[in-house]
């Protein structure tokens, strides 16, 4: 089958940017994320006083940095896509290190947000509400460490669809944290 027929062969998915099979995964793991998500917002209904008393134990600063962060890095991550499609490979590889140093405050900063919890005696098992927090964010930070494991990858294999591919999954893992951000740390 040639790259041509190949591409027609996936429809819809071959005109979005990247190589198809990155948007079935991202695909998947947006049905999953939203399902969660929907668990947790049933749960914090059903347990209205646990999700208010958990939600005032949380730092929405701590969370906020962590949005401009990822928005930061997921922007990063576009322009080198941008400067690789007109040459600029060396700039789109420094773009696509900052992008993953961005990754890695994300986690730095996850990793203090748990150890604050931790300190406190809060945990996995405290109740319903930091059963469903630590299970979600602890699953996208999985995502974040997956995220720039793919930028690294595609930073040494920089061809252009490449580069469009695992900064499609980055911007996924960005979104991914903008609806989860609101909705665990400050609606409720």
């Amino acid at each position: 089958m040639s790259a041509a027929q190949e591409d027609r062969s996936w429809g819809v998915l071959s005109d979005l940017p990247g190589h198809p099979m990155m948007w079935v995964l991202i695909l998947t793991e947006m049905v999953t994320f939203g399902l969660l998500f929907l668990t947790f917002v049933v749960t914090g209904a059903v347990h209205a006083d646990v999700f208010a008393a958990g939600r005032a134990q949380l730092d929405p600063i701590l969370g906020g940095v962590n949005t401009l962060v990822l928005i930061t890095s997921g922007w990063m991550a576009a322009l080198a896509v941008d400067r690789r499609a007109i040459g600029c490979r060396k700039t789109a590889r420094l773009l696509l290190a900052g992008a993953m140093a961005l990754g890695c405050v994300f986690i730095a900063i996850k990793i203090v947000e748990y150890a604050a919890k931790a300190k406190i005696g809060v945990g996995l098992e405290t109740d319903t509400f930091f059963t469903l927090y630590f299970l979600l964010t602890g699953f996208h930070l999985l995502h974040v460490v997956l995220g720039i494991v793919i930028i690294a990858a595609v930073a040494l294999h920089d061809s252009l669809e490449n580069l469009k591919t695992g900064t499609s999954f980055w911007h996924m893992v960005d979104l991914i944290w903008v609806v989860m951000y609101p909705l665990v740390y400050l609606v409720g």
